[in-house]
């Protein structure tokens, strides 16, 4: 089955809800992806005839297992991938979580695969190596 990026951009941010909250609701949908309730609604419906929400019009929420599996990889992609932006190529944070959101949705398992190598390698043989790019990307930033 093929999902659209904003499909998962929809289960991400119901997974975030559902682990932050408790519980999904449209206006809290709407709120962090910043669209109108009506689109939420439209969505959740597509999503349920996919097999990925349960979606019932003024029920609860539920992601499905399906749902809450791509939700849970694309979240711990986003989270992967916003650290390795900021720890290994010194991004700042904050355009290192806009990045990470967009590239989560375009990146092969292999790739994170093998930067989550790299970084684990460049981390443990080569600190010293690390710390001094990301101390000279930090004082030409700021000369």
């Amino acid at each position: 089955m093929k999902i659209s990026k904003r499909e998962e951009e929809y289960l991400e941010a119901m997974y975030i809800l559902r682990k932050n909250k408790g519980v999904i609701r449209v206006k809290d949908i709407a709120k962090l992806m910043n669209v109108k309730p009506p689109s939420v609604v439209d969505a959740l419906k597509k999503l349920a005839e996919k097999g990925l929400v349960e979606y019932e019009k003024y029920d609860r929420i539920l992601l499905t297992e399906k749902g809450r599996k791509i939700a849970e990889d694309t979240y711990s992609k986003h989270v992967f991938l916003t650290e390795f932006f900021i720890d290994i190529l010194g991004i700042p944070p904050e355009t290192a979580e806009h990045d990470a959101c967009q590239f989560e949705h375009y990146v092969s398992e292999i790739t994170v695969q093998r930067m989550k190598e790299f970084a684990k390698f460049i981390q443990e043989q080569c600190p010293y190596v690390l710390k001094q790019f990301l101390k000279e990307k930090l004082e030409k930033e700021k000369g």
